[in-house]
């Protein structure tokens, strides 16, 4: 089966049904906690597992001058049908050690009876009937195929509950709750799809004698031994009913309804007369019957109520899935066999579409013929001067399902003339296989004899417009085609912002432009210096990035004021109190290293937010170096003297080293650098990190630094020492 299939049957069904199933989920949940709230009261008496019918039997019988009937509930609760001492009728739960009464039988009230009606047969009786089982049925195939979905994007049973990586809240949570209620889901649909069936007798009768067999004692009575008495051995858990003798006539019998038959017991000596198994279908319903309402175990109602809230959630986050997936939607202004450019898309879940377009709607704004496409549509384009392949990977290195034909067309479909061709993969570096089916599409395509292999694959993490945007500058550049190197372009428009409120920021003056603005975040948000804030200034879809430090559990920030700055005039304009809406980011590749025994931190400029909080954090007291370059001794930077200062003395800070490029005896972060050579190429051999954050030039220019010196003292390139983890970055 291909994944389009499970995939299609998976949505059909849900379309279908959904109506149906929220009505079912929401009731089903109602019962579930009516199913709880039954065994709260206190009418099941302890070690009731342990009594015996000849321990609870005479006792009753002593206490009540007639019993007719004794039962015994899903719950446990024993009800007694009688008279008492007195002549008075007796319909009442029974402790059965003692006989003492506990209460009156509890009855349905009228609104559990009514969402119990509506469950069953949603007030259409027998025809409702057929209906809830139909869609139980239908929750069967859901189930079948989402679990089919989830097996194939995890690649193997084994795999099945190994990391998921988080594209989106819905598609995360969908996939997750989906592992965890499968078996409950599952068991709620083929039990009630059964109790249908059986009500409408689709389990055909089966003949007498097969059906029941009745056994005869025909052993006389004073040869039964005590050790055979059905009342010494038969526990009360285990009956669900007891009809009295009338009298006490030898002839008169105990019929006593167990959980898997009915026998007949002398009352003198508890010898079995007569024994009635129930059939097999009998047992089924009953179990089918347990299962499906949790009416015999607190904790299956439990999680029967939960997995009947997890429906409802998958019937919300799968319409998401979809709609997302649809919002999509390709536009073409031109025909493919007219068309120069020519973009072709693989997609799971619409991500990579969106780069698509955004790059479409572009060379259409330049003037450029282009088509834009899926890769299961894939023909032969006769026109065609560029074709661009942007492509995800589902699951471990297979196609989206929306290119799952490309290969065996690219080798049944050939062109007629040579085309420029450039592949760009899309994938998560949290798979082993990243950006597998992109590698293996352009190895594909550097076979073909019409392909002029443009650009070497280009790949992106995490649906990074960062990274996007290096693809984009080497295309534009190769081609003339001026196309847009802002990652604001290509990200998505932000929802569901965080709400962080502005507890304090300092001002700026003539000679210090530089301002430090605090912000504190919901309780719920999680974050570590090194991470980013997004924040969105016009309300649209241009994102500027800040490198954020914890400041005893608060965000910080160091933002430097530019003329027009977008961001900067944004953040300098909110005041104390007020509420801005942003979003945190994980960078988790700057974060401060858990095992390094020397830490250096290079910075200049703003750049130096996280290292203050990385700092303030350094509990361990881990051997910390701070560089940092500056044009002047303003008030801010006296600010970060004196917080060097305090954290010396605590002794989470070794050193502070401070270049100020505009001062009379003026230097820079790379001359520091060159000037304590020795101590940084022991930091780097002897296993220490270094973190560089700041300006993209001084980045450039520390490492050009540091990779002289390298060459020069060990014979390795500064390029070895990051790729080992020891050099870490975040500069712009």
């Amino acid at each position: 089966m291909t994944l389009s299939f499970w995939r299609y049957s998976h949505l059909a069904l849900a379309v279908f049904s959904a109506a149906f199933l929220i009505l079912a989920s929401v009731t089903g949940v109602i019962l579930a906690v009516d199913a709880i709230q039954e065994k709260t009261p206190p009418y099941k008496v302890e070690n009731f597992d342990k009594i015996t019918l000849g321990e609870t039997l005479p006792i009753l019988r002593k206490t009540y001058a007639e019993i007719t009937e004794l039962s015994v509930n899903h719950n446990q609760f024993v009800t007694l049908q009688g008279i008492d001492q007195e002549d008075n009728d007796v319909n009442a739960y029974v402790d059965p050690r003692t006989g003492k009464i506990l209460g009156d039988p509890i009855k349905k009230n009228e609104f559990i009876q009514w969402t119990t009606a509506l469950h069953r047969s949603l007030f259409l009786k027998e025809t409702g009937r057929f209906f809830v089982g139909f869609i139980s049925f239908l929750l069967v195939l859901i189930s079948i195929s989402g679990f089919a979905l989830i097996l194939n994007r995890q690649r193997s049973l084994r795999s099945l509950f190994s990391k998921i990586v988080k594209e989106n809240f819905a598609q995360y949570y969908h996939i997750f709750l989906g592992r965890l209620s499968l078996i409950p889901i599952l068991i709620i649909a083929l039990s009630g799809t059964y109790l249908t069936l059986e009500k409408f007798n689709f389990f055909l009768e089966k003949t007498d004698s097969e059906e029941k067999t009745e056994t005869t004692v025909t052993t006389p009575i004073a040869e039964k031994s005590a050790a055979t008495s059905v009342f010494k051995n038969t526990l009360l858990a285990d009956v669900q009913k007891i009809e009295f003798p009338f009298s006490d006539d030898p002839e008169e019998y105990y019929i006593i309804t167990l959980k898997d038959r009915e026998i007949e017991v002398n009352q003198v000596s508890g010898a079995i007369v007569n024994e009635t198994p129930f059939p097999m279908r009998t047992l089924i319903s009953d179990l089918s019957l347990n299962l499906h309402t949790g009416r015999t175990n607190i904790l299956w109602a439990i999680i029967l109520g939960i997995a009947s809230l997890n429906i409802l959630f998958f019937i919300y986050s799968g319409f998401a899935m979809t709609l997302k997936r649809r919002s999509s939607r390709i536009k073409n202004k031109f025909k493919p066999e007219d068309s120069t450019f020519i973009l072709l898309v693989g997609s799971e879940n619409g991500s990579s579409l969106r780069f698509a377009n955004a790059i479409h709607t572009q060379l259409l704004a330049h003037g450029k013929k282009a088509f834009l496409t899926e890769l299961n549509n894939y023909s032969v384009y006769p026109k065609a001067e560029h074709l661009i392949v942007f492509t995800s990977t589902h699951g471990l290195g297979d196609a989206p399902s929306n290119a799952s034909k490309f290969i065996s067309l690219i080798n049944k479909t050939e062109q007629q003339h040579k085309i420029n061709v450039s592949v760009v993969g899309f994938g998560s570096k949290a798979y082993p296989d990243f950006c597998g089916y992109a590698r293996d599409i352009d190895t594909l395509l550097a076979k073909q004899n019409w392909a002029e292999h443009f650009l070497e694959l280009q790949t992106v993490n995490d649906k990074s417009a960062e990274e996007f945007v290096g693809w984009v500058k080497l295309w534009s550049a190769k081609t003339g085609i001026s196309l847009s190197s802002t990652p604001s372009i290509y990200n998505e428009v932000p929802k569901g912002l965080e709400k962080l409120v502005v507890l304090d920021k300092t001002a700026i003056s003539d000679t210090e432009h530089t301002f430090l603005l605090t912000l504190r975040a919901s309780r719920s948000a999680k974050f570590t210096s090194g991470d980013l804030l997004a924040i969105y200034p016009a309300n649209d879809t241009r994102e500027r990035l800040y490198s954020i430090g914890n400041h005893n559990g608060n965000i910080l920030l160091v933002v430097k004021l530019h003329p027009s700055g977008l961001g900067s005039g944004f953040l300098y304009g909110v005041e104390p109190g007020s509420i801005i809406k942003a979003r945190i980011l994980k960078n988790a590749a700057f974060h401060f290293p858990k095992k390094a025994p020397k830490v250096a931190l290079i910075s200049n400029g703003t750049g130096i937010a996280p290292f203050l909080g990385m700092i303030e954090q350094n509990k361990k007291k881990t051997e910390i170096h701070l560089y940092s370059g500056f044009r002047k001794e303003t008030e801010t930077v006296l600010g970060y003297k004196k917080f060097a200062d305090e954290m010396m003395e605590k002794q989470q800070l070794q050193s502070f080293h401070l270049a100020l490029s505009r001062e009379a005896n003026h230097n820079y972060v790379m001359d520091l650098i060159k000037r304590d050579a020795d101590f940084f190429m022991d930091l780097l051999t002897q296993g220490g990190v270094v973190m560089i954050c700041g300006s993209l030039a001084m980045q450039k220019d520390v490492e050009a630094v540091l990779d002289e010196l390298c060459l020069s003292r060990t014979s390795m390139e500064i390029a070895a020492y990051k790729a080992n983890g020891q050099v870490l970055t975040d500069c712009y």
